[in-house]
């Protein structure tokens, strides 16, 4: 008997493309956003709460919206936390590095970027991204290869900041912080064996977070490059924290120093 029909859809990471939105909140900021949005596949029997407010947007637009089965909007995104919406829309525009440091230029604010280095899942990617616009950050940036892209999971988990936060995709990651030390900008490594720690080091100027792979830590050469080294305080039998989690702490300290700081 053949049943190849009713096996669930085997997705690589990479096969899921980039003009796909899923998730209620990332679909709505969507809607809010620049992008184009060519369609909206709503699954069936999702006629309520903030789907209405999608679907009364969307028309308000002129874009169409289509009933869909659950299994076809799961199989089109890659993963079932679609919370039953889907947009078709252009893809990801990535920024440049440039890009970034104009932002931090046009609000008068000393510079803030988040680069990843070799953070690979896109929850963690997202929510990153999250805390980042949350924080005031003026970009992420993000390495082309070991790393993820913005894929359907990393905007849901994002929940809404891709439309509103610049991020660069770069060739190589220490060319960038050079490049960044060019612009005076202080480039603070996070290593779980650092000597300073976030709330005895100054961070109130302008600065670039490297975040590396929670399992990996930074790589070797990012490390080198980098003109200080950082910790999280951490106390009990645990020696470390989810990479999204770390970047929080480390970007709300860095918030609160500047905010004490006016």
């Amino acid at each position: 008997m053949n049943d190849q029909k009713h096996r669930k859809p085997n997705f690589k990471r990479e096969e899921v493309p980039e003009n796909i939105v899923t998730g209620r909140n990332p679909v709505m900021e969507v809607l809010r956003g620049g992008r184009t949005v060519d369609k909206i596949l709503v699954a069936k029997g999702e006629r309520e709460g903030s789907i209405l407010k999608i679907v009364a947007m969307a028309r308000k637009k002129g874009i169409p919206v289509q009933d869909a089965e659950r299994t076809r909007i799961e199989a089109l995104s890659g993963t079932a936390g679609h919370q039953g919406v889907l947009a078709f829309v252009t893809p990801f525009e990535y920024s440049t590095v440039e890009d970034i440091l104009e932002v931090a230029e046009e609000r008068g604010e000393p510079t803030c970027i988040v680069i990843l280095d070799g953070v690979t899942d896109p929850h963690n990617a997202g929510a990153i991204l999250r805390t980042a616009c949350c924080c005031g950050a003026h970009g992420v940036i993000l390495p082309k290869h070991n790393s993820c892209g913005m894929t359907p999971t990393l905007i849901k988990s994002a929940a809404g900041a891709t439309e509103y936060m610049k991020v660069a995709r770069v060739t190589n990651i220490t060319d960038t912080v050079e490049l960044l030390k060019k612009h005076n900008i202080w480039i603070y490594g996070t290593a779980g064996n650092a000597s300073s720690d976030i709330y005895h080091t100054d961070l109130t100027g302008p600065c670039a977070f490297v975040l590396g792979d929670e399992g990996r830590g930074i790589s070797r050469l990012v490390r080198e490059h980098c003109d200080f080294l950082i910790k999280i305080p951490m106390k009990g039998p645990l020696d470390s924290l989810n990479v999204s989690v770390a970047g929080a702490v480390i970007l709300y300290e860095s918030l609160r120093q500047k905010e004490n700081a006016k």
